[in-house]
């Protein structure tokens, strides 16, 4: 299959390069060109614009930070939706696996249709490990027929693919996924965070918690690399935090309460503000340790 990608950061790089291994032929395009080089060098087909992309795709990928830059890509000047128009490629597959609100991905969806691109809103879980491994959980919202024609990529991205529903199922289901990861980072760095301050070593907590009700592959994972003080991102906390706010947003135009949520998104906007955002998400228990006036180990 012809796949072009577009964006080529901490998730789209191994993404891309997981397409090639899987047999693909890929076509790329970055904001920065060097950005480009590893991919070209792995045999992929570098490209001068979107437009330039959608030109040798059957299925054009997209994984950029925001609504804004996804409407730019597929939609702006020299976009995916330009490249498909200028050579006729009625029924182009366009599939965004950013992060954005589940109103951005179905009005994107409506116009991109209007110029006769087929949308699939297909968010990931994972984080930078699965990217590499692909192994990350896609959740994809869309018709039945386009996700079938970009299920082949799928499979080469991730373990887990599901077809959540229609247009903005995937992003309502990614905002789900943020959730409950946004809490349980937060309730593991909590309680590290306690143990620490009342003399018990967060290491056995952690060990004893592994094999009750408290298990989950966050404190497995994440719990682990606050132990280790390991910051360096795999999800930047500054990208928790716009996906936290697409989910109090979403929250505020369907007038649902979320109040875990909410507590959530204040303690990631504290830790943005803290200028702790470049650093991974689990960041935040340095937070709540200086919140709590205590002497951390060194980061």
């Amino acid at each position: 299959m012809e796949i072009g990608f577009i964006g080529l950061g901490i998730m789209g790089q191994p993404m891309a390069l997981n397409l090639l291994k899987g047999g693909h032929t890929v076509h790329v395009w970055a904001r920065r060109t060097e950005s480009m080089a590893p991919l070209v060098q792995a045999g992929a087909k570098a490209c001068t614009s979107p437009a330039a992309v959608a030109g040798q795709a059957d299925v054009v990928i997209s994984m950029v930070a925001d609504a804004p830059d996804v409407e730019q890509v597929m939609l702006g000047k020299a976009s995916v939706a330009e490249g498909a128009e200028r050579l006729g490629k009625l029924g182009l597959v366009a599939v965004d696996m950013s992060t954005i609100a589940p109103a951005a991905a179905r009005a994107i969806a409506e116009k991109l249709k209007a110029r006769g691109v087929d949308f699939i809103d297909a968010p990931v879980s994972g984080g930078e490990v699965g990217a590499i491994a692909g192994t990350l959980s896609i959740m994809a919202g869309g018709s039945a027929d386009t996700f079938a024609k970009a299920l082949p990529a799928f499979q080469c991205l991730g373990k887990n693919v599901v077809h959540v529903g229609t247009s903005g199922a995937g992003q309502v289901a990614k905002a789900c996924n943020q959730i409950v990861t946004g809490m349980g980072v937060l309730a593991v760095a909590e309680a590290f965070n306690f143990a620490r301050q009342a003399d018990v070593d967060p290491a056995k907590v952690r060990e004893a918690l592994l094999g009750g009700f408290a298990y989950s592959r966050i404190l497995e994972n994440h719990g682990q690399r606050m132990l280790d003080r390991n910051f360096k991102p795999g999800f930047k906390a500054w990208m928790h935090q716009k996906d936290l706010n697409i989910v109090m947003q979403t929250a505020h135009q369907r007038g649902l309460c979320l109040p875990g949520s909410a507590a959530t998104a204040q303690m990631f906007n504290a830790l943005v503000g803290s200028g702790l955002g470049e650093e991974d998400s689990v960041a935040v228990l340095k937070l709540l340790e200086r919140l709590s006036g205590a002497d951390t180990p060194a980061a």
